[in-house]
């Protein structure tokens, strides 16, 4: 059974042993019309088939009937979509319908049953990844929020960025806020300010702090112009949704923190790796069983150079297909495992060195990095597969 996923409804093919159609049905994405499915298979299923059910991302929308096929003892295998789109554009005349989507599934999953993985869709792993895709959300939102702040804050404040060291805390969104623009501090005295902010910056806005904002808004000079309050307005609206996303951002931190335990990780012993990080890596890679080695993990993220040859000419080079989100997490670690303190003391010597030493192998810094990180891939994998914590190189 091939089936194409969809929001609403899922449409599933029946193909036999010789690409033979013996069925099609379309049913809606919800529990109650999941046994529709089950019924129109029975009919062709004797005692010499099997059925299988093959699911082009079974962790997206076809995640809950994945769950439940499984639930029920049947046999369903996770389709990637490239290899169903390859099938598609592999005819003379290309086709696109939900029909035809299904069947090109179902043709994948007859030539390729041995190969495929099966669909094993967990919980734990799904509600953390989630919960990563939700904090990214909110990340994007406090990134744009940001931007369109600073785009007010420069006509009314010229000289802000000297105010606070980042407008997006708590102290400098209650400021901005409170006087949106300069004609709100008229009047306003450096300890009538002070006093206003010690609260919100916890005892951290002195008088002198305050009456260097005073003195900078009054060089500054006259920056009111027509239509001002409207433009005030918008800073306190853009202030209004700063604080509520940073607020959700500190309720989904909270959450994933909550929940990594259940993991039994030990990703966070290596330095460069923070409970975030460590959250990204897992909802990336999920069961770590599913590989079998740490080579078939560097190739899943696109690290592992790949051997392209013609006629016993070729190169080895660097892939671009893989995971490129568990690849940029990688080679974030790895920036993180070579950098050095202002004192000069390398954050991970042995790695530190690694790195100098392919650089004076002639490879550029990329290269170099890109080094690190399948090394990176190596660590990581026994650290989850043995839950074993990091320990130094000696």
């Amino acid at each position: 059974m091939g089936i194409d996923l969809h929001k609403e409804t899922h449409t599933a093919v029946m193909l036999d042993c010789w690409n033979t159609k013996l069925g099609e049905i379309t049913f809606g994405n919800r529990p109650s019309e999941f046994p529709k499915l089950i019924r129109k298979v029975s009919r062709f299923v004797t005692e010499e088939k099997t059925a299988v059910y093959g699911l082009e991302n079974a962790y997206g929308y076809g995640r809950a009937l994945a769950v439940w096929l499984i639930e029920k003892g049947f046999h369903v295998k996770d389709v990637n979509t490239a290899l169903s789109y390859a099938q598609r554009k592999s005819v003379p005349m290309y086709q696109k319908s939900d029909s035809y989507d299904a069947e090109a599934v179902a043709l994948v999953l007859i030539n390729m049953l041995d190969k495929l993985p099966d669909a094993i869709p967990d919980d734990k792993y799904w509600t953390l990844g989630q919960l990563v895709n939700r904090r990214d959300n909110i990340c994007t939102h406090l990134h744009r929020l940001k931007n369109q702040l600073h785009e007010q804050l420069c006509m009314a404040y010229p000289s802000y960025k000297q105010f606070f060291s980042d407008i997006s805390r708590a102290t400098a969104l209650y400021f901005f806020k409170e006087y949106p623009s300069p004609e709100h501090l008229l009047g306003k005295t450096a300890e009538e300010l002070a006093e206003e902010l010690r609260p919100v910056s916890h005892n951290n806005c002195s008088v002198k702090r305050a009456e260097k904002i005073l003195n900078l808004v009054k060089s500054d000079g006259e920056t009111r112009r027509e239509h001002q309050e409207s433009r005030d307005a918008i800073t306190r609206s853009l202030v209004s949704d700063l604080e509520h996303y940073r607020a959700q951002l500190e309720e989904v931190n909270e959450a994933i923190e909550s929940l990594l335990p259940e993991f039994n990780c030990t990703l966070t012993t290596m330095p460069g790796i923070d409970v975030i990080t460590a959250a990204n890596m897992l909802s990336e890679i999920g069961e770590i069983t599913r590989f079998p080695s740490a080579d078939k993990l560097a190739k899943f993220a696109g690290i592992a150079p790949v051997n392209f040859s013609s006629a016993g000419k070729g190169k080895d080079m660097c892939p671009k297909q893989g995971n490129r989100r568990l690849q940029a997490i990688f080679y974030f670690v790895a920036i993180q495992m070579i950098q050095v303190s202002i004192n000069g003391t390398p954050r991970n010597k042995v790695f530190r060195e690694y790195y100098l030493k392919r650089v004076a192998e002639g490879k550029n810094k990329q290269q170099a990095l890109i080094c690190v990180s399948r090394r990176l891939v190596n660590i990581v994998y026994g650290m989850l597969k043995n839950h074993t914590e990091y320990r130094e190189p000696e």
